[in-house]
């Protein structure tokens, strides 16, 4: 393995986890879904795998079409931004929507965890739909570009290598903030109870909110 392919390896793992750390949409609205609606961890650990493959699986598909058919990294490009916009909105709108009902629910009497005003099922769908939109931006242009220049077997070890740091760097932080979570005094985590979904909301309406204003 030459020089250049060890390099665009190492960078793709590194990317893989700095991109996914820096970037609480990765990983935070599967842990305020999970407390609000009563997931274990084990299905949020499950919803959060799938989403991860659709995001990076979706790049990857978008990346292989483009080298195949020669276009230009520019091109490319604008198609992941737009999808870009295509996920910070679905996510600022389900945010929103979710956070107000969140607090209609919690200003009544009785408030459940399991509340199906919204349906418990149709979450992780709409989830699995923000993140099949949601482009990964650093692994066309500077990742599959550069490693098919090379040959085919380079462009793809690069993205699968990519992606699996990717998904994992997602299933760490989901477990690590969840622990943290677990270890507020229990007084404080019985308070939050009432206002589990609109926390919930709020904290997936910031997400695509830091995103709108890139950061």
């Amino acid at each position: 393995m030459n020089t250049e392919a060890i390099t665009l390896l190492t960078t793709a793992a590194s990317l893989g986890v700095l991109h996914t750390l820096i970037g609480p949409d990765h990983y935070v609205p599967f842990v305020a879904m999970g407390n609000a609606r009563g997931w274990s961890l084990m299905r949020t650990l499950w919803i959060t795998l799938v989403c991860g493959m659709g995001h990076v699986l979706s790049s990857v598909l978008i990346g292989t079409i483009g080298i195949a058919l020669g276009t230009l990294v520019g091109d490319v490009a604008w198609l992941e931004a737009s999808r870009g916009d295509i996920a910070k909105w679905l996510l600022i709108a389900f945010g929103l929507v979710y956070m107000v009902w969140g607090l209609r629910a919690a200003g009544k009497r009785h408030v459940h965890t399991h509340s199906r005003g919204l349906s418990d099922n149709a979450t992780p769908w709409v989830l699995f739909l923000v993140f099949v939109f949601g482009p990964c931006e650093v692994l066309i242009p500077l990742l599959m570009y550069p490693a098919a220049a090379v040959n085919t077997t380079l462009c793809f070890t690069v993205a699968l290598v990519f992606s699996l740091c990717t998904v994992a760097t997602m299933l760490t932080s989901v477990v690590a903030l969840r622990y943290g979570l677990s270890l507020l005094p229990g007084r404080v985590q019985h308070g939050l109870h009432r206002y589990s979904h609109a926390l919930a909301g709020g904290s997936i309406f910031a997400c695509g909110m830091l995103i709108h204003f890139g950061l």
